[in-house]
């Protein structure tokens, strides 16, 4: 029967005939002639054949965009931008030790990324993704063929071919035809400024996490279907793989629990799959805690919390889906506001007594964010004057809409998601009547269905306030568009087999393939001389064990080209470190000389780099230049033409990334220029105060 059509009551017979006909994909249970066989056969070649095509579209992409097989060692590492030249790096460096024991013993005790301070990166940070694939390139016969930089680049694009190949069965499980498969996969790839990032953030978290994201989510469509026991562990390895692999995994498993929880409360799932689901995000959460020392940032995560409180109150409230419909709705609301109260309460306890306050800058984010808090804060600043972190521009949608991606999904969306309101309403109302007849329940909607349907609702919905997180939504629309056009329960009455296919041949003829030869057609060049003249006057004219303080973004790329050490870097997520990174950003705030030596002294600074593009920066608005945000947590009226808040002062300093290039005998006494081009200023940090200013400043390499 069509989703939403109403249902009289069923014998046990009859239901078990039903719910079998729901789990079966085109061919019935126990007729597997030889043609279904090879038409299966058919659909997962052609699943394996558009991940490759997907994998080596974007590697050409890449090389095209950069030439990056033809431009120097040290241009490959710069293209590793901001975080991701961090975390390669740490790559390079387990294969630069003697042995990867050695290497390993290396990132649990290291001193060059923090400078003064020793910290463990395999508890801190999520690379154990760089350390496996360190290990493999090490015992594995190619290094005398394959670059280090490719086995790991290729790994990451074949990663892609994977990620597709998942949206790939999901839309097929869904829909039961895997037409429905290849439509996915055409439309990540058509889509792929929208869908992914990993052609140019190669090393970014998302692209190593989201494919097993993807592969879960498989998994658990196929689980509410077969309810297959080997779909659990399937489950919990690919969310292990998922929570290893991605900082902000807690953040997903969080909406995803959200999910579960909806659809348990409206009795499309049983107690045991349930249970299943929240048992699995558990284990996998906390096998990923013990791989990563006993990180307490998992412990305190709230996913953690809502699961122990959902599982909980559910326990103790066995009479919850009695009653009548009224009945029914007023025990949900009130078991909901238990459910969250003792989440809160769990998580402030488990925060309290961990000492946690890694993840508070993400909390105090999305307080600026909805205007529930202070919007001074600085870090939370940081997010918020970031275009990735504001809401999903709408130019977004008119690209989906180009590839005819986005009618067929708001057209499913609004069909979809008015069924699951009645199938919801039926199954509330009728749960005492089904349970004094002692009947198996009936889902009128079918549980895969509807779990995926919140899925894209929910992160649908994370998308559209936070833009970054839309490459989880837009993979996933893929497979729901591609179920809309080719569910055989969706449309019997609007559209037929003969249709879909001519939809699928019209947009491969006329706009997949023509789109991939313009795309692919487009040569660049990496060019960045600047960056590349930095990079090797510190490797040739400074000590290996020199500390470097400057921006995040650049530093990063510093350790990485020069394995110099760092006073701060772009992995955001502990107190000290945001802490020591406003701090060291006072170079470019209304600062006296004396208080940005004393700074960069605490901070074993011995030289500082000044970026032309960070003090005089023109690509944010006033308000949100980094300069403005440092004047605002200082108190200090902000540079330019514009309102500022009454309580602000003028500075008594001019700016210090600006006045120190004037040479004047304030600053010669602290600082010494090295180094300078037309983006880049580094100064050497004098060990001592001169106390007096009369003596000129020191003859550097200043180029």
């Amino acid at each position: 029967k069509p989703h939403g059509e109403a249902r009289q009551p069923a014998s046990t017979t009859e239901v078990r005939r039903a719910r079998q006909q729901l789990n079966d994909i085109n061919v019935p249970a126990g007729d597997w002639s030889w043609g279904a066989i090879i038409w299966t056969s058919v659909g997962w070649s052609i699943s394996v054949g558009l991940g490759l095509l997907c994998c080596i579209y974007m590697a050409t992409l890449h090389e095209n965009d950069l030439w990056f097989s033809n431009i120097k060692e040290v241009e490959r590492e710069i293209s590793f931008r901001t975080e991701c030249g961090l975390y390669y790096s740490y790559f390079k460096q387990m294969l630069q030790a003697p042995s990867i024991q050695e290497g390993l013993s290396d990132l649990i005790h290291d001193n060059l990324t923090e400078s003064k301070r020793t910290i463990n990166l395999l508890q801190r940070m999520n690379i154990y993704q760089e350390v496996f694939l360190s290990v493999l390139y090490r015992l594995l016969p190619i290094q005398s063929y394959l670059e280090p930089v490719y086995f790991y680049i290729y790994t990451v694009f074949s990663l892609q071919a994977v990620y597709v190949i998942a949206l790939y069965l999901t839309a097929w499980l869904l829909s039961g035809s895997w037409l429905a498969g290849v439509l996915t996969g055409i439309w990540y790839i058509l889509n792929r400024v929208d869908t992914t990032r990993v052609e140019f953030t190669i090393s970014l978290r998302e692209n190593w996490s989201l494919p097993f994201l993807a592969l879960q989510v498989t998994a658990i469509t196929c689980y509410l279907r077969p309810q297959l026991t080997v779909m659990v562990w399937l489950m919990y390895v690919t969310t292990f793989c998922f929570c290893l692999t991605w900082q902000f995994n807690q953040f997903i498993l969080l909406v995803q629990a959200l999910i579960i929880y909806t659809l348990d409360c409206v009795d499309f799932l049983t107690t045991t799959q349930v249970t299943t689901l929240y048992l699995v995000q558990v284990s996998g959460l906390l096998s990923v805690w013990l791989l990563q020392f006993c990180n307490s940032m998992i412990l305190g995560s709230l996913v953690l919390s809502f699961i122990v409180a959902a599982l909980f109150i559910r326990h103790c409230q066995s009479g919850l889906k009695t009653g009548n419909l009224l009945v029914r709705l007023g025990k949900l609301l009130l078991h909901s506001a238990m459910v969250l109260l003792l989440t809160f309460t769990i998580n402030y306890l488990a925060k309290k007594a961990l000492q946690l306050r890694s993840d508070e800058h993400i909390f105090k984010f999305i307080k600026s964010k909805f205007a529930l808090g202070p919007t001074r804060d600085f870090d939370a600043s940081l997010y918020l004057c970031e275009e990735a972190f504001g809401l999903l521009p709408l130019d977004t949608l008119e690209r989906l809409a180009g590839t005819l991606l986005l009618y067929p999904y708001i057209l499913t969306l609004p069909l979809l998601s008015g069924t699951l309101a009645v199938a919801a309403l039926q199954n509330v109302s009728s749960a005492e009547e089904r349970k004094g007849a002692g009947e198996v329940r009936v889902v009128a909607f079918r549980p895969d269905v509807a779990y995926n349907l919140l899925h894209t609702l929910f992160f649908g919905l994370l998308a559209f306030s936070t833009m970054r997180m839309k490459y989880i939504w837009t993979g996933h629309m893929c497979a729901v568009a591609a179920y809309g056009v080719c569910g055989t329960e969706l449309w019997t009455l609007l559209l037929n087999a003969c249709f879909r296919r001519h939809t699928s041949a019209t947009l491969i003829e006329s706009y997949f393939w023509p789109k991939l030869m313009e795309e692919l057609s487009e040569l660049r060049e990496f060019y960045d001389p600047d960056t590349v003249e930095l990079m090797t006057w510190i490797s040739t004219k400074t000590p290996k064990q020199t500390v470097f303080a400057g921006s995040m973004q650049l530093l990063a790329g510093i350790k990485l080209c020069t394995g110099r050490v760092l006073t701060n870097h772009p992995h955001y997520e502990d107190k000290d470190l945001r802490e020591r990174t406003r701090q060291v950003y006072q170079v470019y705030a209304r600062r006296s000389p004396e208080e940005v030596y004393d700074i960069l002294r605490a901070a074993g600074a011995d030289y500082v780099v000044l970026e032309n593009s960070i003090c005089y920066e023109r690509r944010h608005r006033r308000g949100c230049r980094l300069r403005d945000l440092l004047d605002l947590a200082n108190g200090h009226i902000m540079d330019g033409p514009g309102e500022n808040d009454p309580d602000l002062v003028p500075a008594s300093h001019p700016r210090f990334c600006e006045a120190i290039k004037t040479d004047t005998a304030a600053y010669t006494s602290l600082f010494t220029r090295t180094f300078q081009n037309k983006t880049f200023h580094v100064y050497r940090v004098k060990k001592k105060r001169k106390k007096s200013a009369k003596s000129s400043s020191e003859p550097g390499a200043t180029q």
